[in-house]
């Protein structure tokens, strides 16, 4: 295959919140199953490393410049001309601040929402019935500005009626906390807060592109005993496609 997929941390997130079923490393399967519906066969390394987004954020400026350069060098031994990336911070980390610390990147890099709405059409969905309502991911919508490629996605599944809260696209707010810096009281009242909007809409499913919000959110409705499902919209897509028998 001449396209790499960087699965990012979901193997280590699908260890550290086994209590809360992240379904991380289920997520990543069902990229690759996407990806395979589109007819892209990836590349998956075991020396990928984290992009080093948290470690960024958390001022470890010379570890993220360990990873980010083993990184570069993995992609570049390939001899790849783009990688395609599934989690936002992955992306947003590789296109805003790896070429100010490594320098310019010599491949192509992929936003999977984008390459997916866009390649999707042929590929038909079995019938939901189900409102949903979106949640933009920071990295994604605000610092990617992303934001109509997943509610395509979500458009696309016959069935399923998409509801937007009030805050949302350039508008949308924070899932709670990024790079693991704290889970405090203050978090857990922007979770509840984001996931009681979610609930005003009449929606039974908060729909999200990111594995970080997933898992917030997903430890939110655990603690608040909330009513309302968090769905990765990957899982989603994944699930609702028509096999062909």
């Amino acid at each position: 295959s001449d396209t790499p997929y960087f699965v990012g941390c979901r193997p280590f997130f699908d260890i550290i919140f086994r209590d809360i079923n992240a379904g991380s490393i289920q997520g990543a399967r069902n990229v690759v199953k996407l990806l395979n519906a589109i007819g892209i066969e990836p590349q998956v390394s075991e020396e990928e490393r984290c992009c080093g987004h948290d470690a960024l954020w958390n001022g470890d400026e010379e570890r993220f410049k360990t990873l980010a350069r083993l990184n570069v060098e993995m992609i570049r031994a390939r001899g790849v001309k783009r990688v395609v990336f599934s989690c936002p911070e992955g992306y947003h980390t590789f296109k805003e601040y790896y070429p100010r610390y490594v320098g310019t990147l010599d491949f192509e890099l992929v936003q999977f929402n984008e390459l997916l709405a866009d390649k999707l059409n042929g590929v038909s969905f079995q019938p939901r019935e189900e409102v949903v309502t979106y949640h933009d991911p920071c990295r994604l919508g605000r610092m990617s500005h992303i934001y109509d490629a997943p509610r395509n996605l979500i458009q696309k599944i016959p069935g399923l009626k998409l509801v937007e809260m009030e805050r949302s696209r350039e508008n949308g707010v924070c899932c709670g906390t990024s790079g693991w810096m704290n889970c405090s009281s203050c978090s857990k009242s922007i979770q509840l807060e984001r996931l009681n909007e979610a609930q005003a809409t009449g929606a039974t499913t908060v729909v999200t592109a990111c594995p970080k919000c997933a898992i917030h959110f997903n430890c939110a409705v655990k603690f608040f005993d909330l009513s309302i499902q968090v769905k990765e919209l990957f899982d989603l897509v994944a699930e609702n496609i028509r096999v062909e028998e």
